[in-house]
């Protein structure tokens, strides 16, 4: 089921994105489900790690550098998952540039990107079904800043307070 008119996949007509996507041990499967399924879709996918699942990681070694890549610009989006996807997203919002939140829905995935240029997606391994996690990520990247005026007003409050 399309939502919103969002293409499936790049191979669909949908644009093909640059991504970033890291995990610790409890978002690792659902990161190798989800790297599966952007490769299926043509996507070009960094994988910023973990490489394997191991019980005493820290989810900052491996969101911080992805949601670096993201503000850089070397990536145009970033996938972040941990256990509950509440770490990953204060983990990757501590870096200026880059608008994280967890999100388990498929409104608030395009909703954030359309009104506040959400760059990184937050889920949660153990909370999320693959299913569902497929559907939000390409929602997630599917979706477009409005660019209104309103937005872009808001935006710039936020890169202030970074700022400081």
């Amino acid at each position: 089921m399309l939502r919103r008119g969002f293409p499936r996949c790049a191979a669909e007509g949908g644009r093909l994105i640059r991504i970033g996507i890291a995990s610790d041990h409890g978002g690792y499967e659902l990161k190798m489900h989800l790297l599966e399924m952007l490769h299926g879709a043509g996507h070009e996918v960094t994988d910023f790690g973990d490489p394997r699942p191991a019980p005493d990681d820290d989810y900052p070694d491996f969101i911080v550098p992805m949601a670096r890549a993201v503000a850089r610009g070397e990536v145009e989006r970033g996938v972040a998952i941990c256990g509950s996807g509440v770490g990953a997203s204060v983990a990757a919002n501590k870096v200026p540039g880059v608008r994280a939140c967890l999100i388990h829905e498929t409104f608030s995935a395009h909703q954030g990107v359309e009104d506040d240029d959400l760059n990184v997606i937050a889920l949660g391994g153990l909370v999320v079904g693959y299913a569902l996690a497929w559907d939000l990520v390409q929602t997630f990247l599917a979706a477009r800043f409005s660019g209104a005026e309103r937005f872009r007003r808001r935006l710039a409050k936020i890169a202030e307070l970074e700022a400081r």
